[in-house]
Parts: structure tokens; C-alpha cells; sequence
């Protein structure tokens, strides 16, 4: 067990720059070697939450001190978390290849001392930089449209795959990114009706195969890790469309509320080219990708609106009304979508048109569930009518 003193005296007696975390996930402890590895003085990060400090990400390009992080959930539960082979940014804006390791301190522990952390994390300079790792041999996986690997720029050919189930325990593995899933639950998702004895066995010869295969294009067989009956894909090793999707589209809220329109629109661009389609769609009767399939058309049509917001903040009205019609094309009833074209539309000049997007909106609407307008169409569509003379030009 590690009380508060013992955390004090770990990170002013290590070698390796290390600092303390709170329940905040602000820093309240910050050691000489910290200092000299990413250039903060103690006084300059304590009380700053970690990930504005650290900044750290992933040889492939994808954060990892994000809000919730790994990191911090592994610190919540008292497990321990690291990673390997990522890139700090120093004070100077320089990068700085690490490794990150930590020690969790126990709830009984914490609850001794009011100002108690969580966990002591450390951070390992590494000799070699990131533009030296073997960044061609990453595993790139595409969840969005139709699933694929690639390695180095090639295509890995599934369909020569001799097992695939393989393929299904991958893609579950990359629902579940750098997170330990029990081979039980594996189990249960590829075969379901069997009893624990055979599906033991079965998931052994495919775990098997999933290695060969990774393998025989060029990768680690511990891109997959076992431990405690678990299977974990590792974060690090591999590079996942729909992570960097999330990721780039957090930063765009972040300068879009900063008011950095340009610099959004260019986060939200690259997030709406990483969105092929929607996520694992092949498999649109598993149950276990149903909600995250969900939640990612959820946040890819939230994404389209904010960049819709964004051209009107610049006065591009006609590049904003095009994000408006790619939205209503993935999800013609979006009410919401209907407006904003509208408006845009008449930004540009053309009432005719946003009064024949309304009428367009409406028929759709009747016709395929049976509904009126949202009061506050109407309302838009009416002011349009008033202002404009009410000539309804279809």
C-alpha cells in the first residue's frame, strides 16, 4: 500500500521525471526530473489538469491525454496504466519520445489525506525519436464502410483470411482499443450456443490464426497481449480511423470555440474524410457495435452542423449550404439541417430556393412519417415568405 508520503518520496527519489495526479486530474506533485525533461517549473503545472500539461500522443498521430483518457479510468478503478513508445511536448513546443508508467494509490490511502492523489505517474525519456520508429510497420484498421487492414500502405486481403472469425475477434478487440476483454465475453460473441469447454478451444485456434495472420504482414504477434484470461489490442501498436475521427473532432470544438473558425473547419475536414460510411456497417445485426454505430453517426451529423456553423461565421454561405445538403443526405428528416440550409440559402440570395427547401422538407416529412413541421420551421419558413414577398418560386 502506498500512502501520500510514500507517493512524495517516489517522485523525488526517482531518476525518471514523475509527478502526482489528483481525483481532479490535476497535478499536485512535480519532480526536478520533470522539470528538466519537458522544461515546467513546479509552480507552472501544479493545479493544471495533466493532459494540458503532458499533451501526450501516439507514434500513429492519435492523442492520448484527452479528457477520458485510459489513463484516468485505470486510475479510478486503482489499476495501473502505461504506455509505450508515445511523444510529450515540451515547454519549447519540441517533441519528447517517453514511456509512461504509474503506480495507483489505494481509496483507503487517499481518504487519510484531503489533498491525496491517485496515482504517481513517471515518464521515461527515450533515446530514440518518434521519426525513427518502425511507423511503417503499424496496422492501420478501417471501421468506417467496409472494414480493412493495411500495413505500410498495402492493402491486407481479408478475404484470403482462412478463418473469419479471426475477423470478427479483431473487429471486437477494436471496439474495445487498449481495454483487457475477458475471453468468456469473447466466447459468448463469436459462438454463442456452445458450451465453455468448445469455445475455449475454438477461441485458442483463432487467437492463433488472428497472429499468423497479423504476422504474415509484417507485425508483432503481441499486437494482440494476453493476461489474465483477457485480450487486449494494443493502443499503441495499431492506428484506428474512427479514434482519429473522435480525436480531430474534439479539437475542432475546442478551436471553434476559441473561434478559430479555420482551424476547425480543417480538423472537421479531415474528420469528415475519415467517415466513409457508417462504423462496421457489414455487421449491421451485431449487437455489440449497435450503440457505438450509433453514437458515431450521432457525433459525425453534430460534426457536419458545427461545420456548417463555421462556413456562416465566415460568409460562406454556399460551402455551408453543401455540408447542409450532405447531412440531409444521411438523415433527410434532420429538421434542423432543413433550417440552417435555409438560412444559408437566403444569405446567398436565393429565397426562391429556401422556400422550395421548406415545401421539400414537408412533403418528406408527410410522406414518410406522418408529420407536420417543428414549429420553428414554420416559423422560418414563414418569415422568409414575409420578408421576401411570399412568392413561393418552387
Amino acid at each position: 500500500m502506498i500512502p501520500l508520503v510514500d507517493s512524495h518520496y517516489l517522485i523525488n527519489h526517482s531518476s525518471d521525471a514523475a509527478f502526482v495526479i489528483d481525483g481532479g486530474l490535476e497535478i499536485v506533485e512535480w519532480n526536478q526530473a520533470a522539470q528538466r525533461l519537458l522544461g515546467y517549473a513546479p509552480d507552472k503545472v501544479i493545479g493544471q489538469h495533466c493532459s494540458d500539461v503532458i499533451q501526450a500522443y501516439l507514434p500513429n498521430g492519435e492523442p492520448l491525454c484527452v479528457t477520458s483518457c485510459d489513463g484516468i479510468r485505470c486510475f479510478r478503478r486503482e489499476k495501473p496504466f502505461a504506455a509505450h513508445a508515445c511523444v510529450a511536448r515540451h515547454k519549447d513546443g519540441r517533441q519528447v519520445p517517453i514511456n509512461i508508467a504509474s503506480v495507483t494509490i489505494p481509496k483507503k490511502d487517499r481518504q487519510l489525506h484531503a489533498d491525496a492523489g491517485i496515482a504517481v505517474v513517471f515518464l521515461r525519456d527515450l533515446e530514440e525519436k518518434p521519426d525513427r520508429l518502425p511507423l511503417e510497420h503499424t496496422l492501420k484498421i478501417f471501421t468506417f464502410g467496409s472494414f480493412g487492414l493495411a500495413v505500410g500502405g498495402q492493402r491486407i486481403a481479408l478475404v484470403k483470411w482462412e478463418r473469419k472469425q479471426a475477423i470478427t475477434l479483431l473487429k471486437y478487440l477494436v471496439a474495445h482499443l487498449g481495454r483487457p476483454v475477458h475471453r468468456e465475453t469473447l466466447m459468448d460473441i463469436l459462438w454463442p450456443n456452445i458450451d465453455e469447454s468448445r469455445g475455449w478451444k475454438r477461441l485458442k485456434v483463432t487467437i492463433h490464426s488472428l497472429r499468423h495472420e497479423l504476422h504474415a504482414a509484417g507485425l508483432p504477434e503481441d499486437v494482440v497481449e494476453t493476461a489474465n484470461e483477457t485480450y487486449t489490442l494494443r493502443r499503441d501498436a495499431v492506428w484506428v480511423d474512427s479514434s482519429i475521427f473522435e480525436s480531430s473532432i474534439a479539437e475542432g470544438k475546442a478551436l471553434q470555440n476559441q473561434q478559430q473558425w479555420e482551424n476547425a473547419l480543417k480538423q472537421y475536414t479531415e474528420a469528415q474524410h475519415l467517415y466513409r460510411g457508417d462504423y462496421l456497417e457489414e455487421d449491421i445485426y451485431a449487437d455489440w457495435c449497435m450503440v457505438k454505430r450509433e453514437q458515431l453517426r450521432e457525433i459525425y451529423l453534430s460534426m457536419l452542423a458545427s461545420m456548417a456553423d463555421c462556413h456562416g461565421e465566415l460568409g460562406h454561405y454556399a460551402e455551408a449550404a453543401q455540408v447542409c445538403r450532405t447531412a440531409l443526405v444521411c438523415d433527410p428528416g434532420r429538421e434542423s439541417f432543413h433550417r440552417a440550409l435555409m438560412d444559408h440559402l437566403v444569405h446567398l440570395g436565393r429565397a426562391d430556393w429556401a422556400i422550395a427547401e421548406y415545401q421539400k422538407c414537408q412533403k418528406f416529412l408527410d410522406r414518410e412519417l406522418g408529420m407536420e413541421p417543428m414549429p420553428e420551421t414554420v416559423r422560418l419558413y414563414q418569415h422568409i415568405l414575409e420578408k421576401h414577398g411570399g412568392k413561393q418560386v418552387g
